[in-house]
């Protein structure tokens, strides 16, 4: 159990938070959730003990072990892959470090040995035998060999890394698991198995994570930051977001008998209760909502930006055909013999193990790279608009504000007009007179949206434009791709945004391309890695 009590950090002489007080119980998952700078990862260092509060303090039990997933990638180059796992539990990690340096003394005396025996038992007691059979299951289940376990951590790239970190964070069943942005990276079956990893473990997990999937089906909680405060909130994200959003409908409506409200949060609960989910915590949730009152649910102060496509023009029958497409980049074949065609009402999310064949593919159609065979066709009444993953050339030494920023896409020049757009996608009052080269990630992106919204296209071309951006945005940019009446052609980590978007997969694969008519977790279920009804 973690227990906060009277908790608040003050930054620059304002409360980033204050007088907190929450628990945190054994055999739940804890969402932390709140808008970009809100301070949710500044939370868990806090809960981790690598911060310290302004006031208050954090308690947990006596011998319990916490287990944090860590952020700096080259921390352990030094050390062996299975090295770096065990660390996850640094008593073990000392234990065998210490044994080897005894057995190995040239003149071993019955003061040694005692000792060897007294850490031979406290081995024993922590799994030590199990070790590196476990550190196998974990690294196997993240997706990576066996035989990884003996390569040096500086010889890994990047995703191997964070498959490594994430499983030393989950090593030796450590009582409390703190986990900020664990999916990030991750592929596919990756996240799945971390997703049952967590529905068994019978712990206290608390984790941050823009992946709403992810949070509907791990967590029993949500911990919302929000109005400088901290609360706490039974049920997953969904639940917390479909409650908020009730709650500040009714609150525009003063008029609104408290009576008739309370029956209508009454009934949404009831029915969030009974709803059915794959989840193996399923049961233990329903108690907790069955038990929920109106008075805990939650209100927040969230502005959600709004993202809005239209069409100048609809677009005809033929919208795109690809013949034949294969593109080699630094002596790896990333496409290999593409062929297929985009129908009118297409929203096709591409998919593939080798993220770079996806943004070579939509750069060819751009026209920004050639193939090296192969031909494609735009139907002469598309217009197409693109979201490519890398914006820095839009931004990079580009002194503009914004509002000039915006004027170079825009039919309308008028600052009113352009001030206006801004607005909607959260620029307002002096923001709008930044350098857009000053801009934080998320920024960057909402900007690169509201340039294609300006555009007007029949088609959007997207490379992972949920990159960067908080909860808040990324609803807000797919409730737009929902509504969008043209054809999308995207990829996307974002299991919800993806399911919720596309009616048809492209999976891009060494030996070509495999067209999938279906959604994208009817696609999970036929490869394996979800249950069709989740």
């Amino acid at each position: 159990m973690i227990t906060v009590s009277n908790l608040s950090l003050n930054f620059d002489g304002s409360n980033l938070f204050s007088n907190v007080n929450l628990k945190f119980t054994p055999g739940n998952c804890y969402g932390v959730i709140g808008a970009n700078g809100a301070g949710k990862s500044t939370f868990l260092r806090i809960l981790s003990g690598e911060l310290e509060s302004t006031t208050g303090e954090v308690s947990i039990g006596e011998h319990t072990r916490m287990s944090v997933l860590k952020q700096d990638h080259y921390a352990y180059d030094e050390f062996s892959v299975l090295d770096t796992i065990i660390q996850g539990n640094p008593r073990l990690y000392e234990i065998i470090q210490l044994k080897e340096e005894l057995y190995a003394k040239a003149d071993f005396n019955d003061e040694d040995g005692l000792m060897v025996a007294n850490l031979e038992g406290e081995f024993a007691e922590l799994n030590g035998w199990e070790a590196d059979s476990d550190a196998g299951r974990l690294i196997q289940g993240l997706g990576l060999p066996i035989d990884l376990l003996e390569a040096q951590m500086a010889g890994l790239k990047g995703d191997q890394k964070v498959k490594v970190l994430l499983a030393q964070a989950l090593f030796g069943k450590p009582e409390i698991i703190l986990l900020d942005e664990p999916t990030n990276h991750l592929d596919i079956a990756a996240v799945n198995w971390l997703e049952d990893f967590l529905l068994d473990y019978e712990g206290t997990v608390i984790v941050v994570s823009h992946d709403r999937h992810f949070l509907n089906v791990v967590c029993t909680h949500i911990v919302d930051i929000d109005f400088n405060k901290i609360k706490l909130y039974v049920g997953n994200y969904e639940f917390w977001y479909e409650s908020s959003q009730m709650i500040q409908r009714m609150l525009k409506d003063q008029n609104k008998k408290n009576e008739d409200k309370a029956k209508e949060l009454q009934a949404f609960i009831a029915r969030f209760s009974a709803n059915k989910s794959k989840s193996k915590q399923a049961t233990s949730r329903k108690k907790l909502l069955d038990k929920l009152s109106v008075d805990e649910m939650p209100a927040s102060s969230r502005r959600y930006p709004f993202c809005g496509f239209t069409m100048d023009r609809e677009p005809g029958k033929e919208i795109l055909t690809i013949e034949e497409i294969s593109k080699t980049m630094e002596g790896v074949q990333v496409l290999n013999n593409i062929t297929f065609r985009v129908n009118k009402g297409d929203k096709i999310a591409f998919v593939s193990e080798n993220e770079n064949a996806i943004t070579a593919l939509f750069k060819i159609l751009m026209e920004e790279m050639k193939p090296d065979a192969g031909s494609f066709r735009w139907g002469v009444s598309t217009s197409q608009s693109y979201f490519p993953k890398d914006n820095s050339e839009f931004f990079n030494d580009n002194d503009n504000n914004l509002v000039e920023w915006m004027r170079q896409f825009s039919q309308d020049p008028s600052e009113t007009y352009l001030r206006g757009f801004l607005g909607r996608m959260l620029f307002s009052g002096d923001d709008v007179f930044k350098p857009v080269k000053v801009l934080s990630g998320g920024e960057k992106v909402r900007c690169m949206l509201s340039r294609m919204m300006l555009r007007g296209s029949n088609v959007l071309v997207l490379d992972q434009p949920t990159n960067h951006l908080d909860l808040e945005s990324i609803t807000a940019v797919n409730d737009g791709l929902i509504e969008f009446k043209g054809i999308v052609l995207f990829t996307s980590h974002d299991h919800e945004f993806i399911q919720t978007i596309a009616n048809r997969i492209i999976e891009l694969t060494p030996e070509g391309m495999k067209n999938y008519d279906m959604t994208y977790q009817e696609y999970l279920a036929s490869k394996g890695l979800s249950d069709s009804d989740s």
